[in-house]
């Protein structure tokens, strides 16, 4: 069993952080919202008043915050790197920018702690299921010893490379290819609808086709839907769509369907439907087209 503190219990942090107590790890949590550190105690884990307070006597503490300046706050401003054990271990899960990673893991190392960088994919479904994909970049050692804590919450547990930033690479590419793959499904519902075909009709031939992938039988139906319940926001391909794009400029790529993908959910966002479904930048579309 490890000691873990676990910093982000939002939509998707939260059933993380149980789905470890259910494989008996003992968990203190760290959260600025008091009823999501209300629900995880109620669960099992262990209060703590702040976030040094939360690493004490911890093992590992897995961020699974917004962004990277979270993550630095919670390690650094906060005081969880120095409270946690010499030689522990800091597992950021964040989706975050792979030169941002790279910063906070100098820092971490720096401090005598052991740096993971291990984002994942799978959204709140996996995260409730523990299924999620898990994209590890450390040491081979360091990777085996977190096994116990992989197996927890992920299915698809990959260990990617030895150096902190191939973890977040991975990831930056992974969400590279769900935001076009969601835009490009958008467009051609839009193209479609603009001509008057029937969407539920035109769903069920490209989803048995060669033109069929995950994305448009996962979002297809959503963008079906007036108001579909949110499985992952507008906002969330906002910001991960520009990393993306930080990343290609610090690696000298273009990336002009990756830019042009960003544009749309932007689009979308600032039109006020960010917190909306992302499979709804299909407004974006409507509303280039003057259609719906």
């Amino acid at each position: 069993m490890n000691t873990i503190a676990f910093a982000g219990l939002g939509a998707m942090g939260l059933p993380m952080a149980k789905n470890l107590l259910g494989a008996g790890h003992r968990v203190h949590g760290i959260d600025l919202n008091p009823a999501a550190l209300a629900a995880l105690a109620a669960a099992g884990a262990e209060p703590a008043a702040d976030a040094a307070a939360a690493a004490r006597g911890a093992e590992v503490l897995i961020l699974m915050v917004v962004n990277a300046v979270q993550a630095e706050q919670v390690l650094f401003a906060d005081g969880a790197l120095d409270a946690l054990d010499a030689g522990g271990i800091v597992c950021l899960m964040a989706t975050c920018p792979p030169a941002a990673v790279e910063n906070i893991a100098a820092r971490v190392t720096a401090a005598g702690r052991r740096f993971v960088d291990a984002p994942v994919s799978g959204g709140t479904a996996g995260a409730s299921a523990a299924s999620l994909t898990i994209m590890a970049a450390c040491a081979r050692a360091t990777f085996d010893e977190l096994a116990p804590v992989f197996g927890a919450i992920g299915q698809r547990i990959f260990h990617v490379g030895e150096r902190a930033g191939q973890g977040a690479t991975v990831k930056t590419v992974n969400q590279l290819l769900c935001g076009v793959h969601i835009a490009v499904v958008a467009e051609a519902f839009a193209l479609a609808a603009k001509m008057g075909v029937d969407l539920a009709v035109l769903l069920e031939i490209m989803g048995g086709s060669a033109a069929s992938s995950w994305m448009l039988k996962d979002r297809g139906p959503r963008m079906l839907q007036a108001e579909p319940e949110v499985s992952s926001a507008v906002d969330i391909f906002v910001k991960d769509l520009g990393i993306v794009l930080e990343t290609g400029r610090d690696a000298g790529a273009a990336l002009p369907i990756a830019a042009l993908a960003h544009q749309l959910f932007l689009a979308s966002s600032g039109r006020g439907d960010g917190r909306a479904d992302d499979s709804q930048v299909i407004r974006s579309y409507y509303a280039l087209n003057g259609s719906r």
